[in-house]
C-alpha cells in the first residue's frame, strides 16, 4: 500500500510539472506572436524547400514500406530471421573485434 501512495504522489507531481510546462510554452508562443508585426505570417516556402520536403516525405514513405515488408518477411519465417540476425551479429562482432585489436 505504501508503494501506491508513493506512485500516486509521483504521478501528481509529474502532472503538475507538465501543466506548468504547458502554461509556460503557451505564454512563450503568445509573446512571440505578439512581438511579430501585424500582417507578417510564416515565411513563404521556396521551391527548393518544397522539393526537399517532398523528397523527405517520399523517403519516409519508402522507409515505412521497407519496414512493413521486412516485418511481413520476419513473420513468415521467424526461425530463419533469428538465425540470420545471429549470424550477422557474430560477423559484426568478429569484424569489430579485429579492428580494435581484441583477440577472440
Amino acid at each position: 500500500m505504501t508503494t501506491d501512495v508513493v506512485v500516486s504522489r509521483e504521478l501528481k507531481s509529474l502532472q503538475e510539472e507538465l501543466s506548468l510546462s504547458q502554461k509556460a510554452r503557451a505564454a512563450a508562443s503568445a509573446a512571440s506572436a505578439a512581438a511579430r508585426p501585424a500582417g507578417v505570417d510564416a515565411v513563404k516556402e521556396t521551391t527548393d524547400e518544397r522539393d526537399l520536403r517532398d523528397q523527405l516525405r517520399d523517403f519516409a514513405n519508402e522507409l515505412t514500406n521497407f519496414f512493413d515488408e521486412a516485418e511481413k518477411g520476419i513473420s513468415a519465417h521467424p526461425s530463419q530471421s533469428v538465425i540470420g540476425a545471429l549470424l550477422v551479429g557474430i560477423l559484426i562482432g568478429r569484424l569489430l573485434g579485429r579492428r580494435w585489436g581484441a583477440r577472440p
